[in-house]
């Protein structure tokens, strides 16, 4: 298996938690009241609250921020652990090569 490269985990997850967030307030505007996820959204991401222009763009920036980080961690410890354990395969068959 080839590791992932963290700068495109980090662009896609950033990218995806955008568009949720962008389709999360969409629903937001069509529902009633009471299902309304301005509640979630406010407990989520600090300094947002329903919703003005400056709350939106700080909660695009929020909301690209927390999956940048999550895809940039996870692609470091998916590759670091991936690596440990191809080490411990290696050493496990050492005479399966030289066949």
């Amino acid at each position: 298996m080839r590791p992932l490269d963290w700068r495109v985990m980090t662009l896609t997850l950033g990218t995806f938690g955008v568009i949720t967030y962008v389709l999360y307030v969409a629903y937001g505007l069509l529902v009633p009241g009471t299902w309304h996820p301005a509640p979630v959204l406010e407990r989520l991401l600090p300094g947002f609250s329903w919703l003005s222009y400056t709350t939106f763009v700080l909660g695009l920036v929020e909301a690209f921020i927390y999956g940048a980080y999550a895809g940039a961690l996870f692609s470091v410890l998916r590759n670091a652990f991936l690596k440990v354990f191809t080490r411990a395969e290696e050493r496990r068959t050492p005479l399966s090569r030289a066949a």
